[in-house]
């Protein structure tokens, strides 16, 4: 199964590079299955029903997202209507929205995402996101109720990534960081056969701070003082996320290279699909 997943998008820019360019890779990657996480979608901070609507028409099959989850109000009502919208699965019980589920796949396959946060440097602090993570591979074990595992563990501490990645190593398919919005040299198959990488790196203009205009956030550092509000950059957007091939039999992944389509960041593409 040929699986991909992009980063944060950012803003308009970015959002609008995934549109347009998601169709064409899922044709010419022959892709089985898409995830996208969208929490800086609108303006940079959160996502509207209209900007998740539009992903999902461009091809992507799940929107996972992360603590910006609801900065756009309305984000708590839709959240109830849509199942291929994800918010982290550790917020506590009664929370709107769900955390994880069950897709199919192009080919056929039964996906399990989940969206997990971590809790290291990350506002709200939610529960536990290992026992969160247990408990959805207690109830769903690979090559059981799902053929792939895929957990979009949206965390600052690399190092709180990389031990949930040995946590679930062998039991889940993918394990792909996300939230600091830079695409990191680490990704690789762990010893058990998941795939790991620490952040996927964000859809949008890196020209900028993370996605926004660099003059706030460089005087904030200076200064100390706000003199503005955060804007979303509005450059050229670079697509950036990473492709998996997961094994039809085993569940676990076979290959996995990062992919990066866009100015300012070096062009690649996973050549194990070109």
């Amino acid at each position: 199964m040929r699986l991909l997943f992009l980063g944060d998008m950012v803003g308009k820019t970015g959002r609008t590079a995934v549109w347009e360019r998601l169709p064409g890779l899922i044709s010419d990657l022959k892709l089985d299955f898409v995830i996208v996480n969208g929490e800086n979608a609108a303006g940079g901070f959160g996502i509207t029903e209209d900007i998740y609507l539009e992903t999902i028409n461009a091809g992507a099959d799940v929107v996972t997202t992360g603590n910006h989850v609801w900065d756009q109000k309305e984000a708590v009502v839709f959240c109830e209507r849509h199942d291929q919208f994800l918010r982290p699965a550790n917020y506590p019980a009664g929370t709107p929205g769900r955390g994880s589920g069950i897709y199919y796949a192009r080919n056929g396959a039964r996906v399990l995402v989940a969206n997990i946060m971590g809790r290291v440097f990350m506002h709200p602090e939610l529960d536990d996101p290992f026992k969160s993570a247990e408990a959805i591979l207690t109830a769903c074990p690979l090559k059981e109720q799902a053929d792939a595992i895929v957990f979009d563990f949206h965390a600052e501490a690399t190092s709180e990534k990389q031990c949930f990645g040995h946590f679930v190593d062998g039991r889940a398919s993918f394990v792909v960081g996300t939230h600091t919005h830079v695409p990191t040299a680490d990704h690789q198959i762990l010893n058990g056969g998941t795939a790991y990488m620490s952040d996927a790196g964000m859809c949008g203009d890196y020209d900028s701070s993370l996605g926004m205009e660099k003059e706030e956030p460089l005087n904030r550092f200076i200064s100390k003082m706000p003199k503005g509000r955060f804007e979303a950059a509005h450059g050229p957007a670079t697509i950036c996320g990473v492709g998996v091939e997961i094994s039809d039999s085993t569940g676990l992944a076979e290959k996995i290279a990062p992919l990066r389509i866009g100015p300012r960041l070096a062009e690649s593409i996973p050549d194990f699909w070109v």
